[in-house]
């Protein structure tokens, strides 16, 4: 059996789980944010257009292999791909799956990596988007990420070349609007580069996800995290504003100034506080907050800044109404991934909330309380 293969980077968004990826560079352009160490040891590559069809060309092979177990009346023989997947190499078969695993869930988007994939030359990039489409005609959209410094260099023109080629969807880490915050963080950008990048995008046709990141300026900017991603969302009108609540994880730079002291924690009540300033700020634009990932609080907080305001609030609010302790046993009961809203709390056994009323009374400093949930969430990043 012919093994061949292509690159699979480490990453994608929770919205690209069934998507193909497609690693276009390797790394990081910038690989210096404190809170982030997913790249440290890697040196950023950005592949040759030559290289990257060659991977295409390998999906397309695998893509006639799988194709050979779609049925008559468009299902699939599961048994007998599971059974290919037994045969060759671990990176062999790696490759399979992926393919497999998107052409059996519609086969209709595809994602482009690694960390940031628009530091190719919008030539380069046009011309792989280009053979993508031509490779797989039934692609709906064409997802990647982007840093928004090197974004705010593209013009509104290139970006229109590239969704001309191709590019439908890109995603960007913000994580804040706040200049000072962007410092704290050695984000490497600043608030109007984002403002910059984040209206190119827009104005070349091309979708924009920014990233919010709750309480990663810590409890003294906390109030200018907010406020600065309001002032940010309300001047871009991005199509998503994805919440990505901060983990302060050791291994990174924001964890030594955590161990220092020069970094203090927000609480989870204060990094909800920032996401309704957000919410409540939010003027004549349709963003949609989307809220899919397990370290966000209450990933009920979604929907439209236009049309769901109020009920986001009041979501936020009912919650932050409820006893300390009640907040405490959801919070830990949250970030033990037990449970996705409060309203499912009548599923944990009073056996086990009794337990977490114990785990909180032994943490009467509401500080080291948030400190052992930071612990708890970093099983997530």
């Amino acid at each position: 059996m012919e093994e061949r293969t292509f690159r699979i980077g480490p990453i994608r968004p929770p919205s690209e789980a069934q998507s193909l990826l497609l690693q276009v560079t390797n790394g990081c352009t910038w690989n210096k944010c404190k809170f982030c160490q997913l790249y440290r040891h890697t040196r950023f590559k950005a592949y040759s257009a030559d290289s990257i069809k060659a991977d295409i060309d390998n999906m397309v092979f695998h893509a006639e292999r799988v194709n050979k177990y779609r049925q008559s009346d468009g299902s699939w023989d599961i048994e007998g791909i599971n059974r290919e997947l037994m045969a060759g190499s671990e990176e062999y078969r790696q490759c399979f799956y992926m393919v497999a695993n998107w052409l059996v869930n519609g086969g209709e988007n595809v994602f482009l990596q690694d960390g940031n994939t628009t530091a190719l030359s919008s030539g380069r990039l046009s011309e792989v988007l280009i053979y993508l489409r031509q490779a797989f005609p039934q692609i709906k959209r064409i997802t990647s990420y982007g840093r928004a410094e090197n974004l705010s260099r593209v013009s509104a023109e290139e970006f229109a070349e590239l969704k001309a080629a191709g590019l439908d969807r890109i995603h960007s880490g913000f994580e804040s609007g706040s200049d000072a915050v962007l410092q704290r963080i050695n984000k490497g950008v600043t608030a109007e580069q984002e403002i910059i990048a984040g209206k190119n995008i827009k104005a070349g046709g091309i979708e924009l996800s920014v990233y919010f990141m709750p309480g990663v300026g810590g409890h003294d900017l906390t109030k200018e995290n907010g406020e600065g991603m309001a002032h940010v969302i309300n001047a871009i009108n991005p199509d998503f504003i994805r919440i990505r609540t901060a983990v302060v994880k050791p291994g990174t730079e924001l964890y030594e100034d955590f161990c220092s002291g020069q970094f203090t924690l927000c609480s989870d009540d204060e990094k909800l506080m920032e996401i309704r300033t957000v919410i409540e700020r939010a003027h004549d634009i349709d963003t949609r907050l989307v809220s899919d990932h397990i370290v966000n609080l209450l990933q009920g907080v979604k929907g439209s800044l236009s049309t769901d305001r109020e009920k986001m609030l009041a979501y936020i609010d009912e919650y932050l109404e409820k006893p300390d302790e009640d907040r405490r046993i959801y919070q830990a009961l949250r970030r033990m991934g037990r449970l996705v809203s409060p309203n499912q709390m009548g599923r944990i056994s009073r056996e086990e909330q009794e337990q977490i009323k114990r785990m909180s009374s032994e943490t009467p400093d509401q500080y080291e309380w948030e400190i052992r949930m930071n612990e708890l969430m970093c099983r997530y990043i």
